[in-house]
C-alpha cells in the first residue's frame, strides 16, 4: 500500500495532539474522485473541532450538553476521520467510471464539511458530495493558495449573508472584518454597493480599507460604542466566543427592520451554489484572497498555534505540494 504525508489528530486537546504523519493512500471507488490537495487552510472551525470546543458562550450544563453532543457526531475520544481539514485546493488525479462531472486533470477547490481530510497529501470526494456542493472547479485566475484562501470565509459569509438583502447606499457593519469570514464579507457588501464599517484592531486598519471598508472601528478602544450608527445589516464574524462592550452594543444600532446574524446562530450546511459564486466573485475580482501566514504540512501545529491566538489577518494557508 502506497504511504502518504498527512496530519493526524489524536485525541482532542491543544495543538500538539496533531502529528505529522504517513498514512495509507486513498484509492478512489467507483462513485469517487481522487484529488491530489495542493493547499489547505488551518480554520477556526478545525481548532474547535480539535479542541472539542463549543462554540458560543453557552453555560452550564448547555455547554456540558452540546460537547456531549459533538463527541457523539464527531466521535468520543477522537475524531472518528483523525484527519482534520475543511478545505482544499489540488488537481483531480483519478476518477471512478460513475464520474461524469469531473476528469483527470481538473484544478478543483472544495469544503469538505462532515468528511473533513484535507491535511493530507490526497482526498477522495464523492459524487454525493459534489452533488452537496462541497467541490467545484476552482477559479482560473487563482493559485491553489489563493484558490483555498477563499473557500471557508467564501461559504460562511455567503451562508450567513443570504438573507441580508444588502442594497446600494445601505449602512452594514461587519464585526470581526479582519479575518477570514469578515474580509469577504466586507467585500461582498461593497460589492452589493454599501457603506461598509469594519470592527477590528487598529492595526488591521489599513487591510480593511484596502478591501474598501469606508469606517473603522477598533473594539478595544474607550468610548467604541459612540462611533456606532444605525446599520441595515450586522454581521458578527467571530462568533460568541469573543465578545467586547462594542459587540454587546451593536444590537442596539440595528434600523427598524434591521437584522444581526452571527456566525454561530445556525448549523452550516453548504448548498451547491456556494462554491460557484465564490469562483465567479474571485475570477471577476469581486473578491481578493487575505493570506496572513503559509506553513509547509508538517508545521501545521505551529499554524493551529498561531491561529488559537486570534489576532491572524484573513486566512492561515498550509502549502502541501
Amino acid at each position: 500500500m502506497t504511504k502518504i504525508k498527512a496530519v493526524i489528530c489524536t485525541k482532542y486537546g491543544n495543538p500538539n495532539v496533531l502529528k505529522f504523519s504517513e498514512v495509507n493512500k486513498p484509492i478512489p471507488k467507483s462513485d469517487e474522485v481522487l484529488v491530489k490537495i495542493h493547499a489547505t487552510a488551518v480554520t477556526a472551525s478545525d481548532c474547535l473541532i480539535r479542541g472539542l470546543n463549543v462554540p458560543g458562550g453557552h453555560q452550564f450544563p448547555v455547554k456540558q450538553l452540546m460537547r456531549f453532543g459533538m463527541r457523539l457526531f464527531i466521535g468520543f475520544t477522537k475524531p472518528r476521520n483523525p484527519i482534520l481539514g475543511l478545505v482544499f485546493s489540488g488537481v483531480i488525479e483519478a476518477t471512478g467510471k460513475h464520474i461524469k462531472t469531473f476528469k483527470e486533470g481538473d484544478e478543483v477547490f472544495g469544503f469538505t464539511g462532515i468528511s473533513r481530510g484535507a491535511y493530507a497529501e490526497y482526498k477522495c470526494v464523492s459524487i454525493k458530495e459534489i452533488k452537496a456542493g462541497e467541490m467545484a472547479l476552482k477559479p482560473k485566475n487563482a493559485n491553489h493558495q489563493e484558490a483555498v484562501a477563499i473557500v471557508y470565509g467564501g461559504v460562511l459569509a455567503i451562508h450567513f449573508m443570504k438573507n441580508a438583502a444588502i442594497k446600494k447606499g445601505q449602512k452594514v457593519l461587519i464585526y470581526g472584518a479582519s479575518g477570514a469570514i469578515g474580509t469577504i464579507a466586507l467585500q461582498i457588501a461593497k460589492h452589493y454597493g454599501a457603506e461598509v464599517t469594519a470592527v477590528c484592531s487598529t492595526k488591521n486598519f489599513e487591510l480593511v480599507a484596502s478591501l474598501g471598508s469606508n469606517k473603522m472601528i477598533d473594539y478595544t478602544k474607550k468610548g467604541a460604542v459612540n462611533q456606532l450608527e444605525q446599520y441595515h445589516f450586522i454581521l458578527d464574524a467571530v462568533g460568541k466566543n469573543k465578545t467586547s462592550n462594542l459587540k454587546a452594543t451593536c444590537k442596539e444600532s440595528l434600523m427598524q427592520n434591521g437584522k444581526y446574524v452571527s456566525v454561530d446562530d445556525e448549523f452550516l450546511k453548504i448548498q451547491s451554489h456556494y462554491l460557484p459564486k465564490i469562483r465567479r466573485l474571485f475570477e471577476t475580482e469581486t473578491i481578493q484572497a487575505v493570506i496572513d501566514k503559509t506553513y509547509p504540512l508538517e508545521n501545521t501545529v505551529q499554524a493551529h498555534e498561531y491561529v488559537e491566538k486570534g489576532h491572524k489577518k484573513g486566512n492561515v494557508v498550509i502549502k502541501v505540494v
